[in-house]
């Protein structure tokens, strides 16, 4: 999870923000396709890895993003309004998933992946598009 850190800035840098990104989440959906094909313990391990690198790769693209939303007057605010935002979905996604799992088992924790992720990759690339259609 933490690990593709020390070069995911260089991906960002040869490949751009908005590349890495829609990478990370479709290597989060793609954990979460390995996640219902199997209860192996070689279906967790590679899941695992496949999240881990997808989250990485999705928040370090995406924080990066965050960047080109507003002016340099407005960086110390919406980056705390971001991180706010961020972890406090995360607080409670970590909260909700024991009883999730209980509730629905292991399909519904991975089937409630692909929303989120939908979600997420339309934003960014209509975000990718905008930039574009902007003459710079």
């Amino acid at each position: 999870m933490f690990g593709p850190s020390f070069f995911t800035g260089r991906l960002i840098a040869r490949f751009g923000k908005a590349q890495v990104t829609i990478v990370g989440l479709l290597l989060t959906a793609l954990a979460a396709v390995v996640g219902l094909s199997g209860l192996s313990v070689a279906h967790f391990w590679i899941a695992l890895v496949l999240l881990g690198i997808g989250w990485n790769f999705g928040f370090i693209g995406a924080t990066a993003l965050v960047t080109d939303c507003y002016r340099p007057e407005e960086r110390v605010k919406v980056q705390a309004a971001n991180d706010f935002l961020v972890f406090g979905s995360v607080a409670i996604a970590s909260f909700s998933s024991g009883g999730l799992l209980h509730a629905g088992g292991w399909d519904s924790v991975n089937w409630l992946v692909f929303p989120p992720v939908a979600v997420a990759l339309v934003l960014v690339a209509w975000q990718a598009l905008q930039g574009r259609a902007v003459p710079a």
